[in-house]
């Protein structure tokens, strides 16, 4: 071995790949031959590519490459070395989805109360913590060294326990199954190549190992032993050779106090740490290091190296900023955005990325750990025809097919709701290849399933679409018959679901035939296609190593957290000039404009993840990284990134639900500045691409269409309609655009109103109002399987109450003579040249020959200030209806107009009766001149808008039309108020 370590660093300042890669050219590309016989060690595959592109840009022409190979391969001492032959080949590595349905399985035997989904989560977050074990070289025996004292929380100490006995377990798994950890396996071949470079090292060729920033220990000794080779070197990125010896010690990590054995805090979030602790664990000092002797074409100005490194100081030096040099304070060619929105945000990008695009040759990269705002800006490119992929990826329950694989365990878990079920059926990859028929029965069946949820089950919607005594029948008649086509692969999958914990195995094949005959073979395709195949094929095979047992309800969870860990990244051959970047991806890569976006608090830096199986302290006491790490490699991220000729910092100043917090690189780059240079002419372009320059609101819609088309049929309850919102009443009746109820929706008042009309009109017709057998009546109704189980739970107590509170009332009436004699009956006559239709709740018969009209509510009456406004009148339009016998086999004067509400009432219990024309209330309108009152309101309304060319004007009174159907049609808030 070499006394003198080869030992390089190469400044943030500088394209470390283009660098690199011209400095190995430099040295040995005099020889072909030589370049060739080289090793290149890098810290994984995305890197290869990187440096592989480099030599070809550094080329210009034909050029054999050196052997490029990452540190993670899984045989890595094959790769490295070509003749070998390995005497005791490394035990394989268990599969990491093998490992985590185990580990979830040995947590529910452990005893934790929690569901298969949520079991399989924390042993994701387990393996997560045994890995960092395994990669620090951690002994499990340390745990029970440990001396935590009495005021570790109980939560902690439970948890700790638990992990004990996991850690115990385990090892016994592996040796079951003849595999160890892949983490452990990794260490072994690096191990076993420094061994061997150790013993003999390589004497062909060079062996480089360059832009590892990884502080493991097993990275360590072996970087360590390709240092000394005589013809090896390290390289590092971005390793800081001029911050100040002081700055540099107060890193960390401190050795213990020799007194009281506490240890100082380090400090984890600066962007050396983690190469100070690769070096300590070396065994070398920074001083050894010698800057690389090559630069490229896409390196910035060298004192911006000196202002990162600055900007980037502990709290505690920051004081010194105002005592620095201009030109070690000077941020040239960085501009930053300050945007509202992250609409504005994406919108920017996108620009700053076409007009790169305008100079031939120039490149450009986004690099933010934002993936929505990666989408988004990819999204505004393509009104370019831009097409730039996301090299980061999209997490697979994103895509397509696993948003399929997910809505198929929603709808089996929730018994084929509604919602869950219009979701799978309206899925963009189920109905091929006959899309567009498929689409025509899921929205015939959309519209019959409108309105409270139906019983659970698919027998439920089985005998929802059968009842078809409504006015939605012909609708439902055709959701049926396609709706029998559709059925048996979801007969299938909820034979598979059933009811209770059932095989995990079953359940998963089931979702594959299911999305096999709904989707055929689109959901396969592609590369999300492909990788849901594998998922479900892992998952079927390794199933039997999980939990026994699953609920249903813990598939659809368990799904999207495995595929949230699961990658989709584009193929290869996107964008050749532009990029989108995430915080690993962009590791040693480089453009002339990179776009470092996101910089708010919680995003970049993200939020450290909480170990839900170690508390920080002991963590700590077993030398693990600490959770605030990951802040310190998102510092040394963005100080590589800042090192391109040209950089546009951008944030926005909110995000989708609350303001946001600037970043604190982003505040430290200000203050280091002095205030950073405003990209002001982006702010200008975002401001006018999409300016209309002017708005022409629309004004008040009044329609006036010609007498022949206008109705001249009109029900009691559209008049008020016709006389508040005049344009209403034109959208529903003539322009024949009804609201729809919402999909699963709660029961409304209107749905309460119909249930209780329903049963009274029963208990009239056939029990012929006996007191004792309406609220048995009303009992089956709330019993009913289609009754929402809120309606059930809520409205019950104060429903028998008002129930038993009208067949009292009906016992006392009946003592004054007074007896019921129709119910729910509909009523039609012509007058003023329009035929007034109209049907009553019920009518009694009075004492003296005269009627009684009554209307249930199950809110509150209209009130009489509306009735003396020349509203709410429909009970003197019934009348009138009667009196001229409108109903069949009914005659008499209407003398009584009452409504029944099923309210409270001022006694503090439920249902009383209210009338306009109470002579008990000031102000009451006469019963005799009631019917006059709303025959002359109606007579006006129909000569005004029926008979007569009024225009329909929106909102004409709109005190006394409160309904919202309309107001997007008639684009109310454009004109509202103006006025």
């Amino acid at each position: 071995m070499s006394s003198k370590l080869h030992l390089y660093t190469i400044p943030p300042h500088r394209a470390f790949a283009d660098a690199l890669a011209n400095g190995l050219i430099r040295r040995f590309g005099s020889d072909p031959m030589r370049l060739a016989r080289g090793t290149v060690l890098l810290p994984n595959n995305r890197a290869k590519r990187s440096i592989q592109d480099a030599f070809v840009r550094a080329s210009e022409g034909g050029l054999l490459l050196p052997r490029l190979v990452a540190l993670g391969d899984p045989e890595l001492d094959e790769a490295v070395f070509d003749t070998d032959i390995v005497p005791e080949p490394v035990p394989p590595a268990v599969d990491p989805l093998q490992r985590q349905l185990i580990l979830a399985r040995l947590i529910q035997e452990a005893g934790q109360p929690v569901d298969a989904a949520e079991a399989l989560r924390l042993a994701g977050e387990l393996a997560t913590t045994l890995d960092q074990l395994l990669v620090e070289e951690v002994p499990p025996q340390a745990l029970n060294e440990l001396e935590l004292g009495p005021e570790l929380s109980a939560h902690w100490q439970k948890s700790l326990n638990l992990f004990e006995i996991l850690l115990e377990r385990w090892p016994r798994e592996l040796k079951r199954l003849g595999r160890i950890d892949l983490a452990e396996r990794r260490r072994m071949l690096l191990d076993r190549v420094a061994t061997r470079w150790r013993a003999r090292p390589a004497t062909e060729g060079f062996v480089c190992a360059a832009g590892v920033n990884t502080s493991a220990p097993a990275i360590a000794r072996l970087l360590r032993v390709v240092a000394g080779m005589p013809g090896g070197m390290v390289v590092l990125p971005g390793l800081s050779t001029t911050i100040s010896a002081a700055e540099w010690d107060m890193l960390g990590p401190h050795a213990p106090d020799p007194v009281t054995g506490a240890r100082r805090r380090s400090i984890e979030t600066h962007p050396q740490f983690q190469l100070k602790l690769l070096l300590d664990r070396m065994g070398v000092h920074r001083d050894e290091f010698d800057q690389w002797r090559a630069g490229s074409e896409l390196d910035a100005p060298p004192a911006r190296s000196k202002a990162i490194a600055s900007a980037m100081a502990p709290p505690e030096l920051t004081h010194g900023w105002t005592n620095l040099p201009a030109a070690e304070r000077r941020l040239d060619g960085v501009r930053a955005l300050e945007v509202a929105t992250p609409a504005e945000e994406a919108q920017a990008i996108a620009l700053a990325l076409r007009e790169v695009l305008e100079t031939p040759g120039r490149t450009a990269a986004l690099v933010t750990p934002d993936r929505a705002l990666g989408r988004r800006v990819a999204a505004h490119c393509v009104r370019w025809g831009l097409e730039i992929d996301d090299s980061a990826g999209q997490p697979l329950s994103i895509l397509p097919p696993g948003t399929l694989l997910s809505a198929l365990a929603d709808a089996a878990a929730q018994g084929f709701a509604p919602l869950p079920l219009l979701t799978l059926l309206k899925h963009p990859l189920v109905g091929q290849p006959d899309r567009l028929e498929w689409l025509e029965g899921a929205r015939a069946l959309d519209r019959a399933l409108r309105g409270p949820r139906p019983a659970a089950g698919l027998e439920g919607v089985e005998r929802h679409l059968a009842d078809q005594s409504g006015r939605d029948a012909p609708i439902r008649r055709r959701a049926q018959r396609w709706w029998q086509e559709i059925q048996p692969p979801l007969r299938a999958l909820e034979a598979a679901f059933g009811r209770g914990p059932q095989p995990l195995g079953g359940m998963i094949a089931a979702l594959r035939e299911a999305a096999q005959t709904l989707g055929g073979d689109a959901v396969w395709s592609r590369a999300e296609g492909r990788a849901a195949a594998d998922l479900l094929d892992r998952l079927e095979r390794e199933a039997e190593h999980g939990p026994p047992l699953a609920e249903p309800e813990a598939m659809a969870p368990m799904l999207r957290t495995l595929m949230d860990e699961q990658a989709v990244r584009p193929p290869q051959g996107g964008h050749p000039r532009l990029s989108i970047l995430g915080l690993i991806e962009a590791r040693l890569q480089t453009a002339d404009l990179m776009i470092l976006a996101g910089l708010n608090e919680g995003m970049w830096p993200g939020l450290p993840a909480p170990d839900p199986w170690l508390a920080p302290r002991v963590r700590a006491e077993l030398g693990l990284p600490g959770l605030e790490r990951r802040i310190g490699l998102s510092a040394h991220d963005l100080a590589r990134a800042l090192g391109a000729p040209q950089v546009l910092l951008t944030r926005a100043r909110r995000d989708a639900t609350a303001p946001t917090i600037a970043s604190r690189y982003w505040l430290r780059l200000e203050a280091l500045s002095g205030g950073l240079v405003r990209a002001r002419e982006l702010e200008r372009w975002i401001a006018a691409i999409d300016d209309p320059r002017g708005f022409d609101p629309a004004a008040r819609p009044a329609p006036k269409p010609e007498l022949a088309l206008r109705p001249k049929a009109i029900a009691v309850t559209e008049v008020d309609r016709l006389k508040a919102d005049p344009y209403a009443f034109y959208a529903r009746r003539m322009l024949r655009l009804m609201p729809l109820d919402s999909v699963d929706a709660d029961p409304s008042a209107a749905w309460r109103g119909t249930a209780v009309h329903a049963v009274l009109q029963r208990w009239f017709e056939q029990d012929d109002c006996a007191p004792e057998k309406l609220r048995g009546r009303a009992e089956a109704m709330l019993s009913d399987e289609r009754t929402h189980p809120m309606m059930r739970a809520l409205w019950q107590p104060r429903l028998m109450e008002a129930i038993d509170w009208i067949a009292s009332e009906l016992v006392s009436s009946a003592g004054t003579g007074r007896r019921v004699i129709a119910v729910e009956r509909r009523g039609v006559i012509t007058f003023d040249g329009v035929e007034l239709s109209g049907t009553f709740d019920r009518l009694d018969r009075l004492e003296g020959g005269g009627l009684a009209i009554v209307d249930y509510k199950t809110g509150k009456p209209p009130s009489l200030a509306a009735v003396r406004e020349g509203f709410s009148l429909q009970l003197g339009l019934l009348g009138l209806i009667a009196e001229r016998g409108g109903f069949d086999d009914i005659n008499g004067r209407a003398r009584a107009f009452e409504y029944w509400s099923l309210s409270r009432n001022r006694f503090g219990g439920f249902g009383y009766v209210e009338s306009p024309c109470d002579p008990k209330r000031r102000d009451h309108l006469p019963a005799d001149d009631f019917i006059d009152k709303a025959v002359a309101q109606f007579e006006s309304a129909a000569r005004m808008w029926l008979t007569g060319e009024e225009p329909f004007t929106a909102k004409l009174h709109p005190d006394y039309a409160p309904y919202a159907e309309y107001d997007q049609l008639m684009r109310r808030d454009e004109w509202y108020g103006r006025d």
